[in-house]
């Protein structure tokens, strides 16, 4: 029997192995077994920590379809939380295969995370073709649509529309991910501007589908909305699951938010 925490950072849930003492191998099958919500713990990603030089830890990152990804701003912080009450540190780094994260304890059980400089160019996001990253059109089913493009470790397609949470996330989400444009997929974004300034925002992860809360997604997100002027360096993200703190700051982008310990429990992965 092998060892997890149940995790979750405003609903976006995940399966947390320790694998830094004990070498754990899981490949894409295991992770589907794992991430499965009635045969196996049920989660959107599986995350394992793991021993790396030059960091605290090195996270590594499952998509409940068994993808593995570049970054997790939400499975970060919940790290994070473990490492900052292991080591009674004020800040850890973790790798990951997006690059660094820099986290550190913000207090009232809330976790900080430099996420790092969001990349626009559209040849390392990356984009099939050369657009103007801040505003560009695809076609889905006859439709345009019009998107903006951030990666933020992973890349991500930001849609402005007039009501979040009237926008068709599953239908025209699952389209998105897929489209030609993106050669990686992408993670969708659906965005809304509230009367106090506010973001709204509903998400569709590449290799989840729809879940509460997507920390990437949100730092994109409010990337794109200071480059089309609906928003300031500082912004208040709604999301499903809850909201969080994102702040533009000297190139970077700070993500704040809460790191949830559900429960924990062991399981035979073979």
């Amino acid at each position: 029997m092998i060892r997890f925490l149940k995790m979750h950072g405003l609903g976006n849930d995940f399966a947390v192995f320790d694998a830094r003492k004990q070498p754990l191998a899981l490949d894409a099958a295991a992770a589907r077994r794992l991430a499965d919500r009635r045969r196996g713990i049920g989660c959107d990603q599986i995350i394992v920590i793991e021993p790396v030089k030059d960091a605290d830890a090195f996270m590594r990152i499952r998509n409940a379809d068994g993808s593995e990804v570049e970054t997790c701003g939400n499975a970060a912080r919940c790290v994070a939380r473990l490492l900052l009450d292991e080591s009674g540190k004020a800040d850890v780094t973790l790798m990951t295969l997006g690059g660094p994260l820099y986290c550190r304890e913000a207090g009232s059980g809330l976790v900080t995370v430099d996420m790092g400089t969001p990349e626009l160019r559209w040849d390392r996001i990356p984009l099939a073709e050369a657009v103007d990253t801040n505003q560009f059109t695809i076609e889905v089913d006859g439709e345009n649509l019009t998107c903006a493009a951030v990666a933020i470790g992973n890349p991500h397609c930001v849609l402005f529309v007039a009501d979040a949470d009237a926008a068709p996330v599953a239908s025209l989400g699952s389209r998105i991910e897929t489209h030609p444009m993106f050669p990686n997929r992408v993670n969708v974004e659906f965005v809304s501007i509230k009367a106090d300034g506010s973001l709204r925002m509903r998400v569709w992860e590449r290799g989840a589908g729809i879940t509460q809360a997507c920390g990437s997604g949100a730092c994109a997100t409010a990337v794109a909305a200071h480059r089309r002027g609906l928003a300031g360096e500082s912004v208040t993200i709604e999301l499903d699951g809850g909201t969080l703190g994102i702040e533009l700051k000297d190139g970077r982008v700070l993500m704040t938010g809460p790191a949830v310990l559900a429960w924990r429990g062991e399981i035979d992965i073979s």
